[in-house]
């Protein structure tokens, strides 16, 4: 069992923590190993997956509770042992079919390791085992009332209702709409079409769980991805764009508008600001885990192609008078 792994470790919380306490550990913690954060970054990619699988688990109060249990039969007994009488250690799950609830013990010994339990809990496959009576029933049904020598009994399998299994599917969409949230409609692969509520400041990889959507009323797992943007680029939580300023402004500084996501705001350029030089926006990054970046204005100079003869005459007479020469300090 070496492979058990501790959830309320892994998001730094103790066992009786409130959803609340899991809440936010989980976005502090997901917030700093965040793959767009980490770019290249194996170990923190492989933190940010225990993250998301722990929190997976103990969100849901009836996966917290299945949970619990095989901890604490772990923890008593272990897999390499005799274990003690399998109703010390079973839990009892609900499963929904025509408007009917029925119990069906768990007997913890059946998994391997932990992984094999962790597979069943998140509804990815089920371990293989010989059907019991709840999972299959067969009936037999007789060509006369009486059986008599030389005919024939023919026995028919009713398969039970399908286990509830959660499905992913892919969502790509631009930053904006990522930025804002809002109602959005999907279509699926099975031809379904939703309409989705969707919470703002999303990022890519990220899951939004839709709670019966998924197989025989599992959940349906969004992954979202943010699609790359003309205008605005993430680093992490912050934002950088390139805006352009004539020569005239790069010398005498003054205000300019700057796009933003939150639409235009003005932005005071110094004198003499440098062509590559980047001016901080606060707070008009991207939101990630309810902590918000800044955006980066990354200054270009831009020149006129062509310039009408007045402003031409202009820049002639400018580098009449002008002693300024950028050259004049080069290394060779």
């Amino acid at each position: 069992m070496q492979n058990f792994r501790n959830y309320y470790e892994i998001l730094g919380i103790p066992t009786d923590a409130t959803s609340e306490e899991i809440k936010k550990a989980f976005r502090r913690l997901a917030r700093k190993y965040h793959p767009d954060v980490n770019p290249g970054d194996k170990t923190a990619e492989e933190k940010f997956k225990d993250i998301n699988e722990a929190h997976e688990v103990l969100s849901d109060p009836s996966r917290r509770s299945q949970y619990d249990q095989f901890s604490r039969f772990w923890q008593k007994k272990g897999f390499n042992r005799q274990p003690a009488k399998a109703s010390n250690f079973t839990t009892s799950f609900t499963r929904n079919g025509t408007g009917r609830t029925s119990n069906q013990d768990v007997d913890f010994r059946q998994f391997n390791d932990f992984n094999n339990f962790v597979e069943q809990l998140m509804g990815r496959r089920s371990p293989s085992r010989t059907a019991t009576a709840p999972e299959r029933a067969s009936v037999r049904v007789n060509s006369s009332d009486a059986f008599r020598p030389g005919t024939s009994k023919t026995a028919y399998t009713i398969g039970s209702r399908p286990a509830p299994k959660d499905v992913e599917a892919r969502l790509t969409l631009p930053l904006e709409k990522a930025y804002e949230g809002g109602l959005e409609r999907i279509r699926l692969e099975d031809g379904r079409s939703l309409e989705v509520e969707l919470p703002g400041g999303m990022v890519t990889n990220q899951r939004i769980r839709l709670k019966g959507q998924g197989i025989a009323g599992g959940s349906l797992l969004l992954i979202i991805t943010v699609a790359p943007h003309p205008f605005f680029q993430l680093e992490g939580s912050d934002i950088v764009c390139q805006v352009p300023v004539t020569p005239a402004e790069a010398v005498l500084g003054g205000p300019i508008e700057v796009p933003t996501l939150d639409g235009r705001v003005k932005m005071n350029i110094p004198p003499g600001v440098r062509a590559g030089q980047r001016l901080r926006l606060a707070n008009k990054g991207y939101p990630i885990e309810e902590v918000r970046g800044d955006q980066l204005v990354e200054i270009q100079i831009a020149v006129p192609k062509n310039p009408p003869p007045s402003v031409r005459e202009i820049y002639e007479k400018l580098r009449e008078i002008e002693n300024f020469n950028p050259r004049r300090d080069l290394a060779i």
